[in-house]
């Protein structure tokens, strides 16, 4: 076990993995099917009122004084991501099949990661405040804008994302999140508190959504249409992908000498993708049959960030330590 927390698989990498075998092997039915899926609903409301109410819009203020890294964060984020996502739909799109296209462009579109992101930039040395503020900046964005830009980019392959979906984002998504916010001052410490109860609430809402959508696609007959062939060749797509967002955020650190330590923040925030973000939009966008296939792509890039995320912030914190202590962040 060791030896795997050092690779960044942790035991709830593992139980990801698990939810999605479950799903595959023992799909929910039925009554059993409608349950979860009352269940999940109500958790992800319960996810991002959570979200609401711990997030503090001063540090958000504080940290967008930095704004040439902020600008930076959303531009990789809703900019540079998806002109990736539409170069990689258009090159592998034949192949990968309709719903795993519509999945890789979803995956573009999404916030970055909140809690990995500001972890990997602590592990790094990095500029934590400015990290808290780009990851959160980015999730608080991206409740509206991905929704948007799905419907945008999806109108653009000749699908779209209906009213009743928009509507669903609305209940399920923006107004627990503003509720949130608005009994903040009340719960907020005591949800700051916590973390236990909070961290149950963030992972547990995600495995469901994670066994609900695969069980959904089991059902629907997603893997006797999906074969090995396809899926080896996503893994592919999804590395090529990782590499040139490692790539481009790098360059752009290096390009615009940013000091290490904001070099670090944008390094692990622009390139990261928001799993906790995205299966709740998924399951309120995309129909429940389709919303496994859909997700694919956003599990593996998922997993394989956080690997290698983890790799590289400890390979830079080593050099650090070896080079000088005083420039942390450097890499």
């Amino acid at each position: 076990m060791g030896y795997l927390r050092r690779l960044g698989i942790d035991g709830y990498m593992m139980l990801l993995v698990a939810m999605v075998l479950l799903g595959a092997l023992l799909p929910a039915r039925g009554m059993a099917a409608e349950v979860l899926h009352f269940a999940t609903y109500w958790a992800v409301a319960l996810l991002f009122f959570v979200y609401g109410a711990k997030l503090d819009p001063a540090s958000v203020r504080a940290g967008l004084l930095n704004w040439r890294l902020q600008g930076l964060t959303l531009g990789a984020t809703f900019v540079l991501f998806p002109v990736l996502g539409l170069g990689l739909a258009a090159v592998f799109g034949g192949v990968l099949g309709p719903e795993m296209t519509t999945g890789l462009l979803f995956l573009s579109l999404l916030p970055s990661t909140v809690q990995s992101s500001i972890a990997f930039t602590s592990i790094a040395g990095g500029n934590i405040p400015a990290a808290i503020c780009a990851a959160s900046l980015s999730n608080m964005v991206g409740v509206v804008l991905t929704p948007a830009l799905v419907s945008l980019v999806l109108h653009r392959d000749g699908g779209g994302v209906s009213a009743d979906a928009v509507i669903k984002i609305g209940e399920q998504i923006v107004l627990p999140f503003v509720a949130g916010q608005l009994v903040r001052p009340w719960i907020g410490a005591f949800i700051r508190r916590h973390k236990l109860l909070t961290m149950i609430v963030d992972r547990g809402s995600i495995l469901l959504i994670v066994y609900s959508a695969f069980s959904a696609g089991t059902v629907a007959g997603l893997w006797s249409h999906v074969p090995a062939s396809r899926l080896l060749l996503l893994f592919g797509v999804i590395a090529v992908f990782l590499a040139l967002a490692f790539a481009a955020m790098a360059a752009a650190g290096r390009g615009l000498r940013l000091p290490g330590p904001d070099r670090s923040a944008l390094f692990f925030c622009g390139s990261t993708k928001s799993l906790a973000s995205g299966l709740p939009i998924a399951s309120a966008l995309f129909p429940a049959a389709s919303v496994g296939a859909i997700i694919l792509p956003t599990m593996i890039y998922h997993i394989s960030q956080l690997l290698l995320c983890s790799i590289i912030a400890q390979r830079i914190a080593r050099h650090v330590q070896i080079s000088s202590p005083g420039a942390a962040g450097r890499g």
